[in-house]
Formats: structure tokens, C-alpha cells, sequence
């Protein structure tokens, strides 16, 4: 008996998320605990905006190596059941991206080797997924329909989110018409001659800054919004005033309007809804404070970039209800 339940105590669950930015790991054990959440940044070089996908694949390829080297003093620990990989952006039909390909060849290579079942998720399911888990979303909450945005350098979304098996449903009832929200930050902040990603340097700048931040004029209708005027007019302010402190607020206090208005517009049709904010964007401190009312949760800034913790924790939900 004792052998038996140690069995069950030592068994883990492993999740691999290959973003476009970002090639991560992640451990949870039997009991639904995050034992590990490590992750390698992909370099972008000074003065780019972004990566592209053939760039993005090759340096997946050459981390996964690093990543389970870095992974082994948990792994020694555990026996692994199941393992679970993001191999879409989205969970529908068509949704693609090849820098996937990498953590999917790596966790078939996984499943057939040690004979453990494999689940294909969806990369927004995993940052959901976490941002309830280190958000602290009651267990229950996940069993009824919720909302949730989505929000980073590749996606803008407000969701009706669903449960739906042992993941979710996710229904786009807003978000943005053009660029997405961290896009924008981060083409503003290489403007500014921050290095990619700009969202924890420029949030940094915008706190030390308390003088008046010029109007912003947002554009949202019916719970979508329009972002691509917020570069021009950022940049604009930037080479008027060459002041980086009141850029970087006037940035942040634009797309805390926006997630406002649209946070607000949907509210009003879903009132008694929980929101979940996820995403990297959704780690800064000021978003959250203005965003943060009764009945809403955000999750950690580990678990807001990108991940594979929510991953593995779906994988774990799978694994359970077969």
C-alpha cells in the first residue's frame, strides 16, 4: 500500500511550449503542483522587432538540449506519466505557426520512447490554463464559463471561455482590429532603443514618471479597439520630446484604457462572469492595477510570459479524465 501511493506521489507531468519567442519546460506533479517552469528566451537581435519563424525553429532546436539538461534535477525525481505539448496558437481549425513543429517533434519523440500517453493543446489554452492556476482561480470556477483576455506581442483577445473536455472553448467577443497590444510596446520601445521585448523596460520607465500624461483618445467599438495609431502617436511624442519616462506611460496608459473600455464593454453583457487576464503583457503592475476589480484575476509574471506550465497542467486534466 505504502509502495502504491508513493508510486502515485512520485508520478509527474510534463509540458513543452514552443512560442515564438520563448522555448519552455514544465514539470507538475501528481498532486497539481508546478515543480518546475523553466524557460529559454530566444534571441532577438538589437535593434529587430521580432524573429522570423525559420529563426524562431532553428533556436528551439538548439535549446531543447539546454532546457532538459536544466530539467534533469526534477525529472530524477519523478516518474512521467503523460506529457503535453502546445502545437497551435489557437485551439481551431487552421491555426498555424511552424515554430510549433520543434516541441511537437520533441514530445512524440517523449511519448514513444517512455510508451506515455501525449495531448496536443493550444498555446492560449496553456497561457489560460495558467494564469487561472497561479491567478488563483477556485477549481470550480473552471467547471463554468468565464472570461478571459489573452494579451501579448502575438495576440489581443477578449474570450468566452468554456470548459470542454479536460481544456477549454475559447470565443473571440473582442480584442484588436490590427497590431496587438505588446507589438505595439515592443515597436515603440526599439523606437526608443530598448532592447526586444521592451514590456518590462518600459513599464519600469513609466513608473518612475508622475507628471501629466497627454489624453489618449482610444478606439474601441463593440469590443474591438484599434491599435496602430498607438505607435505613430507614441513615436511622434518621442521625437518631440526625446523624453523615454513619458513615452513608456503615455504606451502603458493607452493599452490600460483600451483593455478598460473593452473589459467594460464586455462586462456588460456577461455581468456575473469572472475575468482571467493572461498574458506577457498582462504582467505589468500598472495594467493590473488599473484593471483589478472585484471577481477578477492575473496571473504571476512567471506565468504571464510565455510558458509551459498551463501545458502541463492541462496535460495532467487529460491524463485524469481518460
Amino acid at each position: 500500500m505504502r509502495a502504491a501511493q508513493r508510486k502515485m506521489i512520485d508520478n509527474c507531468y510534463l509540458g513543452i511550449d514552443t512560442s515564438n519567442y520563448t522555448t519552455s519546460l514544465s514539470v507538475v506533479d501528481a498532486q497539481g503542483l508546478v515543480v518546475a517552469n523553466l524557460k529559454i528566451p530566444l534571441e532577438v537581435k538589437p535593434g529587430e522587432r521580432g524573429l522570423r519563424q525559420s529563426d524562431a525553429v532553428f533556436q528551439h532546436t538548439k535549446n531543447m538540449p539546454q532546457l532538459f539538461a536544466m530539467a534533469e534535477p526534477y525529472l530524477e525525481k519523478y516518474t512521467s506519466i503523460a506529457v503535453g505539448v502546445s502545437v497551435s496558437p489557437r485551439s481551431c481549425e487552421g491555426s498555424y505557426m511552424p515554430c510549433f513543429l520543434v516541441g511537437k517533434a520533441v514530445a512524440h519523440s517523449i511519448s514513444k520512447t517512455l510508451k506515455i500517453p501525449l495531448f496536443e493543446l493550444s498555446h492560449q489554452n496553456g497561457h489560460v490554463m495558467a494564469a487561472c492556476y497561479s491567478g488563483g482561480v477556485p477549481e470550480s470556477l473552471l467547471e463554468k464559463p468565464f472570461l478571459a483576455f489573452h494579451v501579448s506581442g502575438g495576440t489581443t483577445e477578449a474570450l468566452l471561455v468554456k470548459p470542454d473536455g479536460y481544456g477549454f472553448s475559447c470565443e473571440i467577443i473582442g480584442g484588436t482590429k490590427d497590431i496587438n497590444a505588446g507589438q505595439a510596446i515592443d515597436r515603440v520601445g526599439v523606437a526608443m532603443g530598448l532592447a526586444f521585448p521592451c514590456g518590462p523596460e518600459l513599464e519600469r520607465l513609466a513608473v518612475s514618471y508622475s507628471e501629466k500624461i497627454p489624453h489618449t483618445a482610444v478606439c474601441v467599438k463593440d469590443g474591438f479597439c484599434n491599435l496602430s495609431g498607438l505607435e505613430n502617436k507614441a513615436v511622434k511624442l518621442y521625437e518631440e520630446t526625446g523624453n523615454k519616462n513619458l513615452v513608456a506611460a503615455y504606451v502603458l496608459d493607452f493599452v490600460g484604457a483600451t483593455l478598460e473600455t473593452i473589459t467594460s464593454r464586455i462586462k456588460s453583457e456577461y455581468t456575473e462572469y469572472p475575468i482571467v487576464y493572461s498574458g506577457g503583457v498582462m504582467s505589468c503592475s500598472l495594467l493590473q492595477k488599473r484593471l483589478k476589480k472585484e471577481n477578477t484575476y492575473f496571473a504571476e509574471p512567471a506565468f504571464s510570459s510565455d510558458n509551459a506550465a498551463g501545458i502541463a497542467l492541462l496535460c495532467r486534466r487529460a491524463f485524469l479524465a481518460e
